[in-house]
C-alpha cells in the first residue's frame, strides 16, 4: 500500500456502535451498517479509510469503509466470510447480529486518493471493491474523472453491483467475470496502456490480483508513485533458511532471541514485552517499530518499497532480520 503515514491524524479513542442492519449482498459477503449509540454523528473519514473492529471472540480486524465519505450518520462494511482465515470474518458473519453493539476504532487511512490527480483509475478484485466503492462515491461527488473496473469469479460473488448499476456514475463502471467468455475478461494491457503523470491507479483485492496489476503497470511504464494498492491479507513468507537473530532493546539494553519459525512479536511477548498488534499479517501497521541499528528482512505489505529500503522501521509480526542483531526502539 502506498500511504501517507504522517498524514494520519486520527485519534486512538474507540467508539461504541450498534449494528443497525446486516444483510447478505453476495455469496458469502455480508453488509454491515454501523451507527453511533444515541444517534450521534460518527467521526468523518476519507475514501480509502478503514476501521479496527473488536470482535466477540477477542480478535481485532480491519475492514474498509465502503459508503460515501459525505455520510456522517453511519459506517458501512462489506465482509467476506473466509473460512480459511483465522476466524475474524467468520465471527462477524456467525456471531454478530442486528442490534448488537461493537467497539470500533476511529477511521484511519493508509490508502488515500491523491487530490492533485486529473484522473483516477480504480481496479477492484472481489471483496477489494469495498474501499474502491468509497473512492467512486467520493470522486463522483466531487465531479472528478475516473473509471472503475470490477472483477470477480462470477456475478453471484460480486457485492454491491445493484448499488453500482443504479449509481449516478454507473457509466464509469465495467464488470468482468472469470466464468464469462474470454473476450469480456479484464485485459490489463489494454486498460493500463496509456499511463499519464496526472493519472493515478488504485487497486485492491486478492494478493495475486494486485501483483498482476502492479506488474502490468510497471511493464507499461507507470510511475511507481502513481500506483496505489491495499492488501486485505498477506501470505506469510517463510524460508527454510530462516535463521535466529536477536532484538536489542534500546530501553534497557537487553537482548531477545528470535528463533527460526518464531515471529519477533511472539519472542517479545515471551520475554514479557507487549507490542500492540492487530492483523499479524504485516498489513495494518499496528505493530510498526522503529529500527535503530541492523538490517531488517522486510516481509510486510505495509511499508512502501522506499520505506523498506530506508530500514528505519519494521513490522515484528512478520518481518525478521538479515543482520544477526536488530536494535529496536523498545
Amino acid at each position: 500500500m502506498h500511504r501517507q503515514h504522517e498524514g494520519d491524524t486520527s485519534e486512538e479513542k474507540n467508539i461504541l456502535v450498534r449494528i443497525m442492519r446486516k444483510e447478505i449482498v453476495a455469496q458469502n459477503i455480508a453488509r454491515f451498517e454501523l451507527v453511533a449509540r444515541g444517534g450521534k454523528s460518527l467521526p468523518p473519514f476519507a475514501a480509502g479509510a478503514h476501521i479496527d473492529v473488536h470482535l466477540p471472540n477477542g480478535m481485532v480486524r480491519q475492514y474498509s469503509l465502503c459508503n460515501s465519505p459525505e455520510e456522517t450518520h453511519r459506517y458501512v462494511l462489506g465482509v467476506l466470510r473466509d473460512t480459511s482465515s483465522r476466524g475474524g470474518s467468520v465471527a462477524l458473519h456467525d456471531q454478530v447480529q442486528e442490534g448488537d453493539d461493537l467497539t470500533i476504532s476511529q477511521p484511519r487511512n493508509h490508502f488515500p486518493l491523491v487530490a492533485s490527480s486529473r484522473k483516477s483509475l480504480l481496479l477492484a478484485g472481489g471483496i477489494g471493491i469495498t474501499p474502491i466503492l468509497a473512492m467512486a462515491e467520493s470522486l463522483s461527488m466531487h465531479e472528478e474523472d475516473f473509471d472503475l473496473h470490477y472483477c470477480g469469479r462470477n456475478a453471484s460473488r460480486m457485492a454491491f453491483t445493484d448499488l453500482l448499476r443504479c449509481a449516478r456514475y454507473s457509466d464509469h463502471v465495467k464488470y468482468y467475470y472469470d466464468d464469462g467468455v474470454p473476450e469480456q475478461r479484464l485485459n490489463l494491457s489494454k486498460v493500463l496502456a496509456f499511463p499519464s503523470p496526472d493519472t493515478h491507479l488504485y487497486v485492491c483485492g486478492p494478493q495475486g490480483f494486485i501483483e498482476a496489476v502492479k506488474s502490468s503497470a510497471q511493464v507499461h511504464g507507470w510511475l511507481a508513485s502513481n500506483v496505489h494498492y491495499e492488501y486485505f491479507g498477506a501470505t506469510a513468507v517463510a524460508g527454510a533458511a530462516d535463521k535466529a537473530f536477536s532484538l536489542h532493546l534500546n530501553s534497557n539494553g537487553s537482548f531477545v532471541l528470535v528463533a527460526p519459525g518464531q515471529t519477533a512479536i511472539a519472542a517479545l511477548a515471551t520475554a514479557g514485552i507487549t507490542v500492540p498488534a492487530s492483523c499479524e499479517q504485516g498489513v495494518c501497521g499496528t505493530c510498526l517499530t522503529r529500527v535503530l541499528e541492523g538490517e531488517p528482512d522486510h516481509r510486510d505489505h505495509y511499508l512502501t518499497p522506499a520505506e523498506q529500503k530506508e530500514n528505519r522501521q519494521f513490522l515484528p509480526c512478520v518481518s525478521r532480520a538479515k543482520s544477526d542483531v536488530l536494535k529496536v526502539d523498545l
